[in-house]
């Protein structure tokens, strides 16, 4: 997967598309990211012990890995991910401005 943890992308569709967020965690055997706050849904939640009240809770869902599109950090620009050899090291480049990643 060319997205890492970390990394700020651009939801491309959705009800979220246009917003910009931080990857919190990546399942790369489902093709899924945690995008930071965004693709929010409500959860009911149960009460725990015996007096408690239940609750609505908002939980953030994973989203499809193709939705997004990463953000370079030079030139902010959402953009496709190149490698390049340099040193025996494969680096990520920003296809638009060519800068490593």
């Amino acid at each position: 997967m060319k997205i890492k943890k970390g990394d700020t992308v651009k939801i491309l569709t959705g009800k979220d598309s246009g917003k910009t967020g931080k990857i919190l965690a990546i399942d790369t055997k489902k093709e899924k990211v945690l995008v930071e706050g965004l693709n929010m849904f409500k959860k009911h939640q149960r009460p725990k012990r015996q007096g408690e009240k239940g609750e609505i809770v908002s939980v953030a869902r994973p989203m499809e890995a193709s939705n997004v599109l990463l953000v370079c950090p030079r030139c902010g620009q959402p953009t496709r991910v190149g490698y390049k050899l340099e040193g025996g090291k494969k680096l990520r480049t920003c296809k638009k401005c060519k800068s490593t990643i």
